[in-house]
């Protein structure tokens, strides 16, 4: 059985904790929000027993990397200029990158960015989305989650009111095992964690010291990762000059049936984005935390992913 184990490595100023097991070709596991290199707990040690270096970071504003304060400091160029410094300061030229939630559009993004530092990449929970013809958030409706999460502080407050109560309700709520797939949309005069009934039970997948260690990694609050979605116009002005382009490395796409994604994002036209798709699984019964929810299939089709985009 493989250990995992932890560091620190200087990515451009950035102080970026990694969580990493095995050895051999590089694999970086690319969290989403809310959640941490813990996240990938479960793929972590399976990749290294496949016969890989696994590599799971908390990303810029995440657990025990550094936080910068300024809200531009967290758009799309940075967080690939992050990956493509950490595949640097690991010592590789290339790695298959996997991310999940919005650790899937970074990983998408660098697969666009650089794809000469990306042997595959792999997508869970959230599909490429090509840069569309406006600003994104001018087409969000009124209390949708990404119209909530803009003004700073708001949501920030929210959630730090009590993070492991939040946490327990959106990693509930969020998941297959909820009843109910919810509509992402905060009522007036709600909050985000409202929208989350607080559950009677923990899921077969998460443990109470599971949700433990999730809410020690936020105890300095959710602003970090709350910044990423603030620069979402900002990531459209920044990215024109890859308007219509196609994701060129080869593709692997995971989502649950039950995930709340699938309300408001498209995977139809994945296949059209990303033109070396070699795979696109629909888990049934899953919801949002796929890799959690589903440990042993997701490492398994990593695995066989990675080793088939060896070069």
């Amino acid at each position: 059985m493989h250990e995992i184990t932890h560091r620190f490595v200087d990515v451009g100023g950035v102080r970026m904790h990694v969580a990493e097991s095995g050895a051999g070709p590089l694999v970086l596991l690319l969290h989403g929000f809310p959640e941490g290199w813990y996240s990938w707990r479960h793929q972590l040690v399976a990749l290294a027993e496949a016969g890989f270096h696994a590599v799971a970071p908390d990303q810029r504003g995440y657990g025990r990397t550094s936080k910068p304060s300024a809200v531009a400091d967290y758009t799309m160029l940075h967080l690939v200029g992050d990956v493509v410094g950490l595949v640097d300061a690991l010592g590789e030229d290339q790695a298959v990158v996997v991310g999940h939630d919005w650790g899937a559009a970074v990983a998408w993004h660098t697969a666009l960015l650089r794809p000469d530092r990306v042997r595959g990449v792999a997508g869970l929970s959230v599909p490429f989305r090509p840069r569309g013809p406006v600003a994104p958030l001018s087409t969000v409706p009124s209390g949708f989650y990404l119209a909530h999460f803009q003004e700073p502080g708001v949501a920030d407050a929210e959630l730090a009111a009590d993070p492991r109560d939040f946490l327990q309700r959106i990693l509930y709520g969020a998941s297959g095992d909820a009843p109910e797939r919810s509509t992402m949309v905060v009522p007036p005069g709600g909050t985000f964690v409202d929208i989350w009934p607080r559950p009677d039970r923990l899921p077969g997948w998460l443990t109470a010291a599971d949700l433990d260690t999730y809410a020690g990694e936020f105890a300095d609050g959710f602003t970090g990762g709350l910044n990423w979605y603030r620069n979402l116009d900002r990531n459209w002005e920044l990215t024109a000059a890859w308007h219509s382009a196609k994701i060129q490395p080869r593709a692997l796409f995971m989502i649950g049936d039950r995930d709340p994604v699938l309300s408001f994002n498209r995977v139809d036209t994945l296949a059209g984005a990303v033109p070396n798709l070699a795979r696109s699984l629909t888990v049934a019964g899953a919801g949002h935390w796929i890799q959690q929810e589903r440990p042993d299939l997701v490492s398994g089709e990593l695995a066989e992913f990675a080793a088939s985009s060896r070069q």
